[in-house]
């Protein structure tokens, strides 16, 4: 027995010899370091979570030596390169506008192989949100599975859950969003037999019938006026579809589909015939940041699924007086996407009023699995409309919010395997430029995100823990007690 404790011993102690020791003899390469994720030349906020990576090859040792511009200097050595969090903040932060340049040596078999430095750019501008929300979910199509909104340190590598459906087994936790990030102001949905939205103002909560009738369905895709007076959503009559044989698997598409504004205060549904057309359907409604015009997107109904490729939306608004509680007389289009033979979904107007974010894709507003969606940019004072490039990639990119100071993104892609969305932060200047995105860090990124068979969807910015509490709300939901709402 004490010879085997001995050895082990001795095996210890020399991996941790191999992986401590400093590369000499260095070998060097041209070659960019193979990394996971993709750190090279990315841009980060002051206070974001070490960017850790790991090394895509087979080695004994990382050493791994970041250098800032200004200051500092930073080093780790071990099976990947793992920053200690203080540190990294320290070292960022010192070098707010400048960069930080990464050395990476690999060591194998006792040899030492040095790759070109890289460098990861300090943006100067702030990104003052305490996290994010999401939500997380199986790949799957028939079920509901394991699902809920969680919430995440941007600052570490601290998740918790806000609620998920272990609290309220077999039903759907979907369509959250706060209040230009602040928590207090915060919405849900809950589809399936205790079915519900739930609105969240200050310390006082509502749960909402699920359904109205004489809207003909739930209310979906929230999104809040400024003052958090009204919100807005739509209803939507939704079906599912697979393909046989295609690049894309999955197509969602809506039998029907209407705009309306609510009104917490009054329970009140606030609707006009302009965003409930017979033979239209209105989408995806988002308030401007100012609250004079409501944003949504609208399509002339097909028969479906026949000629669900034929489904396109394009981008229009229409005016809306809150004090009123009315809308204007007419719709205008703001981008026509049809005539380039495309559709448009999931508009977000940047909170300085300055940008609108869309998705372009070739057909329908269900954009997660086309593989063809892209991120684009509208320019709201001049009309101009530009691809975001560097933002996007062969796989679907979607889901998207900004921060409140509208100078960096959150949105979800599928570039790591086509199968599993991930989320990416990237920053976007006054002038509409963007810049590299990077993969959410965490402390040992492969393992993570090999490990974690979810789905990361419907991301934004938060900037303080959202507080509720999960039994309590669990409670609520399965009581079925609910508040109706009133067409106004």
């Amino acid at each position: 027995m004490d010879k085997i404790y001995i050895f082990v011993a001795i095996t210890l102690c020399a991996l941790f010899s191999a992986c401590s020791s400093t590369p000499e003899n260095v070998v060097p390469t041209d070659r960019l370091p193979p990394i996971f994720p993709d750190y090279t030349d990315v841009t980060i906020p002051v206070g974001i979570a070490p960017l850790n990576f790991n090394v895509l090859v087979d080695v004994d040792c990382v050493d791994v030596v970041v250098r800032g511009s200004r200051s500092g200097e930073l080093h780790a050595n071990g099976a990947w390169a793992c920053f200690d969090v203080d540190d990294w903040h320290e070292l960022v932060a010192a070098n707010r506008g400048g960069k930080l340049k990464v050395t990476v040596c690999t060591m194998t078999d006792g040899k030492w192989t040095g790759y070109r430095d890289f460098d990861i750019h300090v943006s100067r501008y702030d990104l003052d949100e305490w996290g994010l929300t999401y939500r997380r979910v199986a790949p799957g199509y028939e079920i509901y599975s394991k699902m809920g909104i969680y919430q995440r340190d941007l600052s570490s590598f601290d998740e918790s859950t806000i609620i998920d459906n272990s609290e309220v087994y077999g039903m759907c936790i979907n369509c959250h969003t706060a209040n230009r990030t602040q928590p207090n102001e915060f919405v849900f949905h809950v589809r399936g037999e205790h079915g519900a939205t739930i609105i969240q103002q200050a310390d006082h909560c509502e749960l909402l019938k699920a359904k109205n009738e004489t809207l003909g369905g739930s209310m979906v895709y929230p999104y809040w006026y400024p003052s958090g007076q009204f919100c807005a959503f739509s209803t939507n009559q939704t079906r599912q579809g697979f393909h046989v044989s295609d690049q894309n698997r999955v197509e969602v598409f809506d039998v029907s589909s209407d705009v309306f504004v609510y009104h917490p205060a009054t329970h009140e549904i606030i609707s006009d015939s302009l965003l409930s057309q017979k033979d239209w359907s209105e989408n995806c409604p988002v308030f401007s940041p100012d609250g004079k015009k409501l944003y949504f997107i609208t399509c002339f109904q097909k028969s479906y699924p026949l000629h669900y490729k034929d489904e396109q939306y394009n981008l229009c608004c229409i005016d809306f007086d809150p004090q009123t509680k009315t809308f204007g007389h007419k719709v205008d289009t703001l981008f026509n996407a049809v005539a380039i033979g495309k559709s448009l979904t999931w508009p977000k107007p940047s909170y300085d009023g300055k940008f609108l974010m869309f998705t372009l894709l070739d057909y329908g507003y269900f954009s997660v699995w086309h593989r063809e969606s892209d991120q684009w940019l509208l320019n709201l004072t001049t009309g101009e409309v530009q691809p975001l490039d560097i933002i996007n990639s062969p796989e679907a990119d979607s889901y998207h919010n900004w921060s409140a100071n509208s100078r960096w993104i959150v949105f979800t892609s599928r570039r790591a395997n086509g199968l599993y969305s991930q989320l990416f932060l990237a920053s976007i200047d006054e002038h509409g430029h963007a810049t590299k995105p990077f993969l959410l860090p965490q402390k040992n990124p492969l393992k993570y995100y090999n490990e974690t068979l979810y789905s990361f969807n419907t991301p934004d910015f938060t900037s303080r823990p959202v507080k509720m509490d999960a039994r309590q709300m669990s409670r609520q939901i399965m009581s079925d007690k609910r508040i109706p709402t009133e067409l106004r």
